[in-house]
């Protein structure tokens, strides 16, 4: 689908226990600048239900068609998910081209993927939304050519070629699945890997433009890492869609692996959810989840719970997390501040990351052990690995060996007990 240069004409209904509807249709318009969509008007309505038929109702449809054509658009764009019959039937009143919320959501994704992994998720996500819509999307094709009894050879052209659309989506449906478990296996390897080194694993989770990769970037310039290291960011909504996985280490041997996940948005498709879980997973498994959140919006509070239930859906429970209040500079709050889960910082100032570094450490390297060992001489190598992963106190050459005192990873001390003389 492509929506380049289009002019839209918005539409929402507003149903009486949505207190975030502004902020959405506000998003909306977002979502649209982001496919490059000039917004020339917008049209809401409050109902109790939505319109099972056209979405909104009946003298809405033809007050649409009119500033339609008054305005010279030609694209509508819903703002919520539309079932097939309403694309339909909608297509078939207007007369123009009608795109839903997801669509919208799913063409901005297929721009953004650059790995091959987030390109077969966004496509897996496209065509799972197409499958049921096909009729609707071909409204224009004549569904029954020749009025004789059934059978496939009295089929019209449309209909013949819907059924050669589908076979071609199942096929392509079944490929791109065989394909993403192929990935996620490489990633579960990778995982283990990871696992096996027993470094820690912190993931930035949030909405989508919160200031996930701006969080990385300076924490990465921080810990003295190269430009070449650095993440995009950009001033917009899905900036980045790839998981980023990157090394912090810190002054006094400890490291651990900062991953960016793919942000969230209101109304994120089910398909889209369902192909990123193996993305999300990263989340899932890490030992410390970093909620970043634009504190300077005021939807911030709706923006975490969309965040959280999102998390939710794809299994992310029960793991700590630190919430990082980020832009409070822009929010007029005084920051860097402080407060049991709570972090007020500016990434971009580079106010509040030492802190945030501090509160990051006292909570993964909670587990680890301060102890004494003596290791013999014959066993340099061992000694060798101590000075490059573990914080050594002290150094001493004793007559059975190496005298360390020393502060390491509980994977490390169970390893090398044996050499364990005190703590």
């Amino acid at each position: 689908m492509d929506i380049l240069k289009e002019k839209a004409v918005l539409v929402g209904v507003q149903l009486q226990k949505d207190t975030h509807f502004a902020y959405e249709m506000d998003e909306l318009r977002n979502l649209a600048s982001a496919c490059d969509v000039e917004v020339l008007a917008e049209l809401t309505q409050n109902l109790d239900r939505i319109n099972t038929a056209h979405y909104v109702g009946k003298g809405k449809v033809e007050e649409l068609k009119a500033l339609y054509e008054e305005l010279d658009a030609n694209v509508i764009i819903f703002n919520d998910e539309l079932s097939p019959s309403q694309i339909r039937n909608l297509e078939e009143e207007l007369e123009c081209k009608v795109i839903d919320r997801t669509m919208l959501i799913l063409d901005i994704f297929s721009r953004r993927a650059k790995t091959r992994e987030a390109q077969v998720q966004v496509e897996l996500a496209q065509l799972q939304y197409m499958m049921p819509r096909l009729v609707g999307l071909r409204a224009s094709l004549g569904r029954q050519g020749g009025s004789s009894g059934g059978g496939v050879a009295n089929r019209g052209a449309g209909e013949t070629k819907l059924e050669l659309d589908r076979r071609k989506i199942e096929d392509q449906i079944s490929k791109l699945h065989k394909e993403l478990e192929h990935i996620k296996d490489q990633r579960v390897t990778q995982r283990k890997q990871r696992t096996k080194k027993g470094m820690p694993v912190v993931s930035l989770v949030g909405y989508t433009n919160a200031g996930k990769s701006t969080v990385m970037n300076e924490l990465l310039k921080k810990t003295g890492h190269q430009e070449e290291k650095q993440v995009f960011e950009k001033d917009m909504l899905f900036a980045t869609l790839e998981t980023s996985v990157r090394q912090i280490s810190l002054n006094d041997n400890k490291s651990f692996l900062l991953t960016d996940t793919v942000g969230f948005v209101s109304k994120l498709p089910h398909h889209l959810v369902r192909a990123f879980r193996s993305t999300l997973e990263e989340a899932r498994n890490a030992d410390l989840l970093l909620h970043v959140v634009d504190v300077s919006h005021e939807e911030y509070r709706h923006m975490m719970e969309v965040t959280n239930r999102t998390l939710q859906e794809v299994g992310v429970e029960d793991v700590p997390t630190l919430y990082v209040y980020n832009k409070s500079d822009l929010a007029g709050i005084p920051y860097p501040k402080m407060n049991g889960d709570g972090l007020w910082i500016s990434a971009k100032e580079d106010k509040g990351l030492d802190e945030l570094l501090a509160m990051v450490k006292q909570r993964i390297f909670a587990t680890y052990v301060t102890c004494r060992m003596v290791i013999p001489f014959d066993r340099g190598d061992i000694v060798a690995y101590l000075n490059d992963s573990a914080t050594i106190r002290e150094t001493e050459y004793e007559e059975d060996g190496t005298s360390l005192t020393l502060e390491l990873s509980r994977a490390d001390y169970d390893r090398y007990q044996e050499f364990v003389v005190g703590k």
